[in-house]
């Protein structure tokens, strides 16, 4: 397979899918941007090594072409900053041929959103009325025209460089169906998808044991694929945030007004059994920091997890199950974080996501290797300034979660093959 160090630029054209899907405030500046600073690894190195840039990313989910709010040039001067170049700008990324054809070495061209055309995501965009006769005739439309889009982004450049990790779990026409356009010795993983490649595949396939996940979220059933996968893979697995409670019911406790799925209570009880055949810790908290209201300023108090009064809700681990989450982390070789312990936003109930995230850097100090990703746990790492002290902090959000699902990701499997 290609990689980024070992082509030769030089004159050529590269194609580079980034993900620029950042924040913006309401007079359009960037709040956060990370994935920009993510990716300027790769596009610097192109731009060194003599050629040039067609930068492509989506921006949010717009539904019509144009949408003003979600356009691209919005971000168009921070990038020159970052990049130290200026940027050119394409106010269509279908009809950029002239630009392209007029790129030197070392100059950059950003194309607009590629979102503003439905043939990017292959979906077809309908009327709330249309009838199944009229979705399925949009549907086998749209699959002929995203061939024609897609390959008028492949006949900008001579290369493919795809460096947006966020999106590979997508089959879209920027992030796999264009790689069929180049063979193996021109298409190729920008720096930031070789990072996170790599550790997804150590912490999924090359497990120094024991090996510990800590998932959190507030739904069983949207982390079931993710925990069933994680069972054939893990020694320990820690439940915490939301789930919490859903585990705490089915096993007879009192939860009084936490968040619960009161549908997946059985699913609870099969998912420890599971566990236990395999060998599997499970751990669950043993007591919890209750309120008697959803927020910051709430009354609070410290129960066992199963005794919770009928108007208080759990909104955080309490400092027994802290004690023994951290003893678990600490003592393991091979760490994932997905999801915090608690409603961290508040600063009320920070207590137990931050001792997880000191576990795992200390963890992480004495020789673990630890990957922190989904977009709260992200944000928990970088609240409690422990970005430096993990192994690896993954950008990708959803595509992550589908690796750890065990799922083939297409923006992958398009480079490799």
């Amino acid at each position: 397979m290609q990689t980024i160090d070992k082509f030769d630029f030089a004159g050529k054209k590269a194609f580079v899918r980034v993900d620029f899907n950042v924040p913006l405030d309401e007079n359009f500046n960037i709040t956060d941007d990370t994935r920009i600073r993510a990716a300027l690894p790769t596009l610097k190195k192109i731009l060194e090594k003599g050629g040039s840039l067609i930068i492509a990313s989506h921006m949010g989910r717009p539904k019509t072409n144009p949408d003003e709010k979600f356009s691209l040039k919005h971000i168009l001067g921070h990038i020159s900053k970052k990049l130290g170049v200026p940027v050119q700008f394409a106010d269509d990324c279908q009809k950029a041929q002239a630009q392209v054809a007029a790129l030197q070495a070392g100059e950059v061209l950003l194309l607009e959103n590629l979102r503003f055309y439905a043939e990017e995501e292959g979906k077809p965009r309908l009327a709330k009325d249309a009838t199944d006769e009229e979705k399925a005739a949009a549907k086998k439309a749209i699959k002929e025209s995203q061939k024609a889009f897609t390959k008028v982004l492949a006949d900008y450049a001579d290369c493919y460089v795809n460096d947006a990790f966020g999106t590979a779990h997508r089959s879209h026409a920027s992030t796999a169906l264009i790689a069929d356009y180049f063979d193996t010795d021109h298409k190729m993983f920008g720096f930031l998808m070789e990072k996170e490649v790599m550790a997804v595949e150590k912490v999924m396939k090359d497990i120094n044991r024991p090996f510990t996940a800590i998932m959190g979220g507030s739904k069983v059933s949207s982390k079931i694929e993710i925990i069933e996968n994680l069972l054939d893979k893990v020694d320990n697995l820690i439940i915490a945030g939301g789930m919490t409670y859903t585990f705490t019911k089915a096993l007879g406790g009192k939860i009084g007004i936490s968040i619960c799925e009161d549908d997946k209570l059985d699913l609870a009880l099969a998912l420890l059994e599971k566990a236990k055949a395999k060998n599997v810790k499970i751990v669950l908290a043993v007591d919890a920091k209750i309120a008697n209201k959803f927020s910051n300023d709430a009354d609070t108090d410290f129960v066992k997890v199963g005794e919770i009064p009928d108007a208080w809700e759990g909104m955080d681990i309490g400092p027994e199950t802290e004690k023994i989450f951290s003893e678990v982390i600490k003592n393991s070789k091979t760490i994932l974080w997905n999801g915090p312990t608690g409603v961290f936003e508040f600063d009320n109930f920070t207590s137990g996501s931050r001792a997880v995230g000191n576990a795992i850097a200390e963890a992480t100090k004495n020789g673990a290797f630890s990957l922190v990703g989904g977009g709260d746990s992200v944000a928990c790492v970088n609240k409690f300034g422990l970005t430096d002290k993990v192994s690896y902090v993954s950008t990708g959000g959803g595509a992550l979660l589908e690796a750890i699902e065990g799922k083939t990701l297409p923006g992958i499997a398009a480079i490799k093959k």
